[in-house]
This record gives structure tokens, C-alpha cells and sequence, in this order.
């Protein structure tokens, strides 16, 4: 049976049944994914480490017994292959990530790398030979915590990743560099040093990425699926610092007083209060300050806080807003040090651009649902993901959400097999007719 063609409603009913057949298999990749990276708390699947190389390990695993073919790239990214007829046409990537933050969720990344497998699992079985290869590629360090970088895994690929960042680049845990733990891993660091590509933008028709929503909006609105318009680029501060001066609490009055923790709270409900008028005007904007800490050797009680260490992270769909924000940022630190008699350490901002995902694979994908009678909704990412790396360099990319609950980055992060199974009833569809 050949994909891309007409194709009558028996045909397209049988390879539903299949996708639904196979949710056995995503029931039993999530059970062996947790129990091989739950490390009592959470998961446990830092980039380039034992939980990460064990996921990618356990997809490789399933996909040769699916009789599906295997292989790997410098960057020690996986693919798994349905053969097409056109060996030499641009070929469909359908992936994700395999890491997670410390304290993860099990479904964060791996939700869209096994429903990627389900898919080419149920083209197998109902005997499809696609156009083009199709590809599922499990994604390498796609967590932005591990080496302040995002999307190495897909940027190595595609070859845009700067080899600078391979010795510069240190992981948050063991202070090592990202070219020692991809050695550790297997992998071949010269090679994305010299900028070799797996994937060249030129031999791709398209890239999809199924991802849970990581919020609470499909939830709210009681549909299992979404269709992403566009995924949010970030600005961040990694290692900001405010300084004061320690001193006795009670002893120096209001005017005297130069405390970096009160400092940098100015700062924060700034920002809060520019995000507040964001809303009203229709800007896309979040930020968060994920840390702030003084230093346990030296605050207490009664002492001004005299140091602050924080980050700042700043998204938005809008790059130009992105900009200005970083303007404001040190204005506001500007003036604030000022009044305040602190100095503000921010150091440079570490940028990732907004992706914007094709209008036209959203509308196939979408026209996929609404044949299934899968409900949907459109919105956008608030998170960052892979799909954005591939946009960046001009393949055509879309996303499908798939509804969880209780947020995600936290272990209580969850996901209904059965949402998966739409998405992936959508996806399949369209892999077959599109």
C-alpha cells in the first residue's frame, strides 16, 4: 500500500484501529522509561548522562524488535526509519527530546517521541510504504538547565550549533564539559565542531513535534489536542548578580540601607507591572526569576542582605518585544542601582529567537482532526521546544500539544495515554494523506 495517494475510508479506518492497537506499545515505553530514570523523587534524565542514554537506548530497543531501522549521529541523536519508495525525497522528521529537567516529569519530550513511534508502528502494520523515508528522531539535550544551552541535540543535526559552546558549555551537576560528556555518551564532538549536518534543511519536507502542553489551557477547555501557532523565543540571564552591603538590620536607617534583595524586588514587580500591561494591549510576554538566593555563608536574620544571585527568563512569540524587554531590563537595573546604592552584575543575555510554525501543516493536521472527530484548538507555546531550532533554518515545522495535567518540569506532571492516542490518530492521518 502506497501513502500520499486517495485513499478510500477503509483503508483510513484500518490504519486508525492500528494507531489505537498500538497504544499498548506507549503504555509500556513510559512504564520502562520511569522505572529505568525515576530517582525516587522525580525523573532523572540529565543531557548526555546514564537517564538519558538510557532512554534513547530503550527507543532503539523497541524499534528494532518494530523491525523499523536504527541509527544514530555524531550528536548521539536517534533515528528510526519507515523506508520510503523515493529514498532520495525530502524525507518527514516526526520527534522530540529525550532529557528532562532534575525532579522531571516522565512525559515531557518522551510523550512525542513515543507517539512518533506509534505512528510509524501502525504505517508498518497496515503495510504502508510512505513517498519518503519517515523519520522518528529522539532529540539529545533539548533542557535549556544542564548547559545553559537549548536544542543541542537538534541544532548539532542541523548543523548550527556553535563549537565554542562544546568546551565553553559546563553541565550545571558536574561542572564538565559538554564535549567530555558527549564522549562520555558515544558521540563524536569533532564532527559538530566541523559542522557536519544529519539533517540538512534542503532534504527535509517537514518536521512535527507532539509535545504535551506543559499548562493548563487544553485542559481548561476540555480538549485533548492542540495546534500550535507559533513557539516562544527566550531571553535569559543565567548568573545575575545585585550588590549591596551587609550590615546590621536595625541599625541603618531607610535612606542608608543598601539592600540587594529589596533591589532586586523592585526590579521583579516592575516587570510584573509591564507584563500586566502586555495583557491589556494584546503583547505576548511571561517572565520568570526561577532563582534568587543570598549566600548561606554570609546572610542571617538580622543583616541586610548585602549580594543576590538570580536569573531572569523572558518569552514572547514577538522577537522585537524580546529586545526591547532586554533594554528595559538594564534600564530599570540602571535606575534602580542608582536609588538604591546597588550594583547590578546582569552580564549579557543568552537569546533564543521566537519560531514560527507553518500555517500550512497546521491547517493539514487540523483538517486531519476534524475527519477523526479528534476536538482541537489552536494556541501558542509558551515553552520552548525543538520545532523551533528547525523553523530557524527553513523547514517547515508544526507542533501538536497533547493535554496533561498538573503542569510539567514538576513529578506530579501527567498525561492520559488515551490524549496521546488522538494525537497520534492525527498525526497518522496525515502522514498517510499529506
Amino acid at each position: 500500500m502506497r501513502a500520499n495517494e486517495v485513499l478510500d475510508s477503509t483503508t483510513c479506518e484500518t490504519l486508525d484501529r492500528a494507531v489505537r492497537a498500538r497504544q499498548a506499545l506507549a503504555d509500556e515505553m513510559f512504564d520502562q522509561l520511569r522505572g529505568a530514570t525515576h530517582d525516587g523523587v522525580g525523573i532523572l534524565r540529565p543531557s548526555y548522562g546514564a537517564g538519558e542514554d538510557r532512554a534513547h537506548q530503550l527507543l532503539a530497543e523497541h524499534a528494532r524488535a518494530l523491525g523499523l531501522a536504527v541509527s544514530h549521529d555524531a550528536a548521539g541523536n536517534t533515528f528510526v526509519t519507515l523506508t520510503g519508495r523515493d529514498r532520495h525525497a525530502p524525507a518527514i522528521v516526526v520527534g522530540s527530546h529525550l532529557d528532562s529537567v532534575a525532579q522531571g516529569g516522565n512525559y515531557d519530550g518522551a510523550a512525542g517521541v513515543v507517539g512518533g513511534l506509534m505512528a510509524l508502528a501502525a504505517l508498518r502494520d497496515v503495510g504502508v510504504t510512505p513517498a519518503s523515508d519517515i523519520r522518528v528522531m529522539g532529540i539529545r539535550a533539548e533542557e535549556g538547565e544542564w548547559f545553559g544551552a537549548s536544542y543541542i541535540g537538534s541544532r548539532a543535526a542541523l548543523g548550527t550549533l556553535p563549537a565554542p559552546l562544546l568546551d565553553e558549555a559546563r553541565r550545571a551537576d558536574s561542572g564538565r564539559t559538554l564535549r567530555e560528556h558527549m564522549l562520555d555518551s558515544g558521540c563524536d564532538p569533532a564532527s559538530i565542531a566541523a559542522g557536519h549536518q544529519s539533517l540538512s534543511p534542503s532534504g527535509l519536507r517537514a518536521f512535527i513535534e507532539l509535545h504535551i502542553e506543559q499548562g493548563p489551557v487544553l485542559e481548561d477547555d476540555g480538549v485533548p489536542i492542540g495546534l500550535v501557532t507559533g513557539v516562544r523565543g527566550n531571553s535569559r540571564l543565567h548568573a545575575a548578580r545585585c550588590v549591596g552591603e551587609f550590615s546590621h538590620c536595625g541599625g541603618v536607617p531607610r535612606h542608608r540601607r543598601r539592600d540587594a534583595v529589596a533591589a532586586v524586588a523592585e526590579l521583579v514587580i516592575a516587570l510584573d507591572e509591564d507584563w500586566t500591561r502586555f495583557e491589556e494591549t494584546g503583547g505576548d510576554f511571561a517572565f520568570t526569576v526561577g532563582k534568587l538566593s543570598t549566600d548561606a555563608s554570609e546572610h542571617a536574620m538580622s543583616k541586610i542582605p548585602g549580594v543576590v544571585d538570580f536569573t531572569l527568563d523572558m518569552r514572547s512569540v514577538d522577537g522585537n518585544l524580546l529586545s526591547d524587554m532586554e533594554q528595559r531590563v538594564r534600564a530599570l537595573a540602571a535606575g534602580i542601582g542608582e536609588r538604591r546604592r546597588v550594583r547590578f552584575e546582569l552580564g549579557d543575555f543568552l537569546r533564543v529567537e521566537p519560531g514560527a510554525m507553518c500555517p500550512q501543516l497546521r491547517a493539514a493536521l487540523g483538517t486531519s482532526a476534524r475527519t477523526l472527530g479528534v476536538p482541537g484548538m489552536t494556541l501558542a507555546s509558551g515553552a520552548s521546544h525543538d520545532a523551533a531550532a528547525f523553523a530557524a533554518v527553513g523547514v517547515p515545522s508544526a507542533m501538536l500539544f497533547v493535554r496533561n495535567a498538573n503542569g510539567s518540569h514538576n513529578p506530579r506532571e501527567s498525561m492520559a495515554h488515551e490524549d496521546l492516542t488522538q494525537a497520534v490518530r492525527v498525526l497518522a492521518r496525515w502522514l498517510m494523506t499529506g
